[in-house]
């Protein structure tokens, strides 16, 4: 079957010379089926010995144990996304987010407007501290902290929310400068659900992936 026709990213070198990796095989796998894919993936599977450590850190930053829930943790790398209009990453990480929270009504309503949405009011707080961190970063100071302390929250929440936002303003920063175009909505959701089941480990993604297409 041949592959749905992309748009190709701005760097031909990485887009055409995936190496030996789970990376590869998804893409592989995915374009074989004539499928739509996210090109994020030619990103780690040009330099997978090193990708392969960003791949482990971002299953640990989004799926690890923490007080602040997964779904929480998808939302706030969607709000992250949404404020550097990195339409690849918000449209992406709202897709999981809205998985896992049951609820993309819930999501999209904080994308548009965060004040007006049902989000609780110390989650709503986590958002406004993102937002500062992407768009205000010299004016952080303790007093950010102090009024998420007010809000319930330990620092051990707030330590992985600086994680999630960090490492979101880095993968907007990598995936829009490389090209990395979004895919249909639809995508976008099957994936998301996808990546919200088997997490962020490429084989994993490449066992759920070989399921879907089975079943399609």
């Amino acid at each position: 079957m041949k592959a749905i026709e992309q748009e190709p990213m701005y760097l031909p070198e990485v887009e055409a010379n995936p190496q030996p990796s789970p990376y590869a095989d998804l893409i592989h796998v995915t374009k074989t089926a004539g499928r739509e894919y996210w090109q994020i993936w030619h990103l780690f599977a040009f330099r997978p010995e090193v990708t392969s450590h960003l791949a482990s850190f971002t299953e640990g930053v989004m799926r690890a144990p923490s007080s602040v829930n997964v779904g929480l943790r998808e939302l706030i790398a969607a709000y992250t996304s949404w404020m550097n209009e990195c339409q690849f990453c918000w449209r992406s990480h709202a897709a999981v987010a809205a998985e896992l929270l049951g609820s993309e009504e819930l999501v999209h309503s904080v994308l548009r407007d965060l004040e007006s949405s049902p989000l609780p009011e110390n989650e709503k707080a986590l958002l406004r501290f993102a937002a500062k961190i992407t768009k205000q970063l010299p004016e952080m100071c303790q007093k950010d902290v102090k009024a998420l302390h007010s809000q319930g929250w330990t620092d051990e929440a707030i330590y992985f929310t600086i994680l999630v936002v960090s490492l979101f303003n880095f993968y907007n920063r990598w995936v829009t400068t490389s090209g990395v175009h979004p895919v249909s909505k639809e995508v976008h959701r099957s994936h998301g659900k996808r990546l919200a089941l088997s997490g962020y480990e490429p084989k994993h993604r490449l066992d759920g992936m070989q399921k879907a297409l089975s079943e399609y």
